[in-house]
């Protein structure tokens, strides 16, 4: 049995029927068709045996194989089963991304709906679990990290109630044995250790993956040079992966006969290799042939910046050519966030380097464009109620927004949430949206319901399952559209 038990709620342990797109439906919450059907279509349960996950969120492996490595008896266990290994357990270790639905895409659903989203609502269930307070009682210790930490600075009645021993904010390679080990023997933990620049690991000292992760998914790099001043991630230092630490993540899910699927990770996959914020054409070509001749299920790109795509796209055109020898597209997160220049100017200098932020619209109509000619379908993020936001910038981000309706694309539009650079400033609640407010969010939900239909198409393309599964989401989103009819907004 496993001293240290690491584990996710059930909204995080769930491969989203291999689709990555699925998973933003657990930020939403409850809804027009019944929560079993809901769970079922956007965060059904992973495959475990006898308990133990199948796959499992990449930064739970990443803790897992740096544990392993330092000598801990470790388990990654499904949370539906968490008590068939509790009564051993010494430690329990949780991933949080979005714990109390404080995060953009969360919070902004709640604020509309007057609801608890599904993942804080499977948060809490968790830690509620008879099995886990039964444990807590005989001296359990309950560690949590992931990048949802933060939040738990809202919530600190909740630590104190759950029995939360220790929150871990930051990359925590270097940290997590010494915490787990303090908790073995006893020793009082740290409530809220937040890892120091000196305690970041460097690439040497991350170690790879040693069990299957959640739909493939392997990081190239670490880190962010964009400097956004609402992104956290923009404080943590750049860091590439060599190919041969990827592809060797790749195996591990190859071997376990869990997926012949990647997504690759970073904060803008385009960057590969390079050192500033203009791609680097060699190393982002041998990457992606080394993946794709390794990946016959195809792979897929976790973000990527519309400024890279937009300042090479003969490369990315290539890029798109090696990708789709194996696939028909391929999708990625893509944060447009505003359509003013001037907002931009102000809140993310550097997002359209080494454009001009003046430039940044066109910017965005560029990308994009070349995005749907190269079967690339983006998830786009827009940000609204920021501060020093104006109502000439909510004009432009309207126009931005009708100007790529022609666009295969979403378009989310998420309020505002005091992150990185912005941490001490004000939150953005549904009581402050005026009339363009409105009229964004309305633009976006009629851009979205243009295009739903040939995403659900694409998205079980080939699946022996497809027709079913296309039948029951469609069925959803109509329901959705009738709502939306009743409320006057399509």
């Amino acid at each position: 049995m496993a001293d240290v038990l690491l584990t996710a709620d059930r909204t995080l342990m769930s491969d989203y029927h291999q689709n990555e797109f699925l998973g933003f439906g657990t930020c939403a919450p409850p809804n027009v068709i019944p929560d079993w059907l809901y769970s079922f279509l956007f965060f059904p349960p992973m495959k475990a045996v006898n308990g133990v996950s199948l796959a499992a969120p990449y930064g739970l492996r990443k803790v897992e194989a740096q544990l392993l490595g330092e000598g801990f008896k470790v388990l990654t266990v499904d949370p539906d089963h968490i008590g068939k290994y509790l009564d051993e357990a010494k430690v329990l270790g949780i991933h949080v991304m979005d714990p109390f639905g404080l995060g953009p895409a969360s919070s902004t659903f709640a604020a509309i709906l007057k609801k608890e989203p599904f993942l804080a609502q499977y948060f809490r269930r968790f830690l509620e679990k008879p099995e886990v307070r039964k444990a807590k009682k005989r001296g359990l210790k309950i560690v949590v990290g992931g990048s949802g930490v933060w939040q738990f600075k809202y919530r600190e009645n909740f630590v104190e109630e759950y029995g939360i021993d220790c929150i871990i904010d930051g990359e925590a390679e270097r940290v997590i044995g010494k915490i787990v080990r303090a908790a073995l023997n006893g020793e009082e933990l740290p409530k809220y250790y937040e890892v120091s620049v000196e305690e970041t690991p460097k690439l040497e000292e991350i170690p790879n993956i040693l069990n299957p992760s959640v739909n493939g998914l392997v990081e190239i790099g670490r880190g962010c040079c964009r400097g956004c001043k609402f992104c956290s991630v923009t404080l943590r230092p750049l860091r590439w992966y060599p190919i041969e630490k990827t592809l060797a993540e790749i195996d591990v899910n190859f071997k376990s006969g869990y997926t012949r699927y990647a997504c690759l990770h970073a904060e803008d996959v385009m960057l590969y290799g390079s050192r500033n914020t203009t791609p680097n054409d060699k190393k982002l070509v041998m990457l992606h042939e080394a993946v794709v001749k390794k990946c016959d299920g195809g792979i897929g790109w976790s973000h990527c910046s519309l400024a890279t795509v937009a300042l090479k796209p003969k490369l990315f055109s290539k890029l798109a050519e090696i990708i789709l020898q194996k696939q028909p597209w391929w999708g990625t997160e893509v944060g447009i966030e505003t359509g003013s220049p001037e907002l931009a100017k102000k809140m993310m200098p550097a997002k359209a380097h080494p454009f001009k932020p003046e430039e940044w619209p066109e910017v965005v109509r560029t990308g994009m464009g070349l995005m749907h000619d190269n079967n690339l379908v983006p998830a786009c993020t827009l940000i609204v109620g920021v501060p020093e936001e104006t109502e000439n910038d909510l004009i432009k981000t309207i126009e931005l927004v009708e100007d790529l309706k022609h666009i295969r694309s979403l378009i989310v539009p998420l309020f505002f949430v005091p992150l990185g650079k912005l941490k001490n400033q004000q939150w953005f609640k549904e009581t402050q949206m005026t009339r363009l407010h409105r009229e964004l969010l309305i633009k976006c939900l009629r851009h979205d319901f243009r295009w739903i239909d040939n995403l659900i198409d694409l998205s079980f393309a080939g699946k022996w399952y497809a027709k079913p599964m296309r039948s029951l989401y469609t069925f959803f989103v109509k329901l959705i559209e009738r709502k939306a009819r009743k409320a006057g907004i399509t």
